[in-house]
């Protein structure tokens, strides 16, 4: 069995975010034939096309980092009821200069947490439009859009409530067939 690399961009910058926590929580429940790492998005300046053709040093990195993954988990949260500015940016970057997407055909899943009933439905919705855009091949089922309480997952991103856990280990299951099935030669 191949081993896969899966980035995850985490769309809070804050350090002990809930989706950070989230993120943490399916990576350590993945298979061990899919490694997670998380992208770093904290250096990334605002989007100027200005600088698009020559782009700074962290836009590199990022593109490199995206171009070597085999898939890619966004992990969420929901801003007035809209992706995060720093995510969107993120997105942004990577996908310029029109034509040279590193993003492009990357397998993508979306989870997300918050405080409200609705988890990060609303900001999902749009990620998901934004990603089709881009010729990302979104997993579908099983969502994540998890209503986050203390102690759901610990401070080691281990997940408490048996319900829970048992949606994300299916949800990283399902996600580490669908990098295998986007990252398999095709068939005659």
């Amino acid at each position: 069995m191949s081993k896969y690399n899966v980035l995850m961009v985490i769309g809070s910058l804050r350090k002990e975010s809930f989706n950070r926590r989230l993120a943490g929580a399916l990576a350590g429940l993945a298979p061990t034939h899919v490694d997670f790492s998380e992208l770093r998005i904290d250096d990334v300046p605002l989007f100027n096309q200005d600088y698009e053709m020559k782009p700074p040093e962290a836009i590199v990195r990022l593109k490199h980092a995206i171009e070597a993954a085999h898939g890619i988990l966004f992990v969420t949260p929901e801003y007035n009821r809209s992706i995060p500015g720093v995510l969107k940016n993120t997105i942004d970057w990577a996908s310029r200069p029109y034509g040279k997407s590193a993003w492009k055909g990357k397998p993508a899943a979306i989870a997300g947490a918050s405080e409200g009933n609705v988890g990060t439905a609303v900001a999902q919705s749009q990620l998901r439009s934004v990603l089709t855009i881009l010729e990302m091949p979104v997993m579908g089922q099983p969502e994540i859009y998890l209503k986050f309480t203390e102690g759901l997952i610990d401070a080691q991103h281990e997940v408490t409530d048996v319900a829970a856990r048992k949606l994300m280990v299916t949800f990283v299951d399902r996600f580490a067939a669908w990098v295998e099935k986007h990252n398999s030669p095709a068939q005659p």
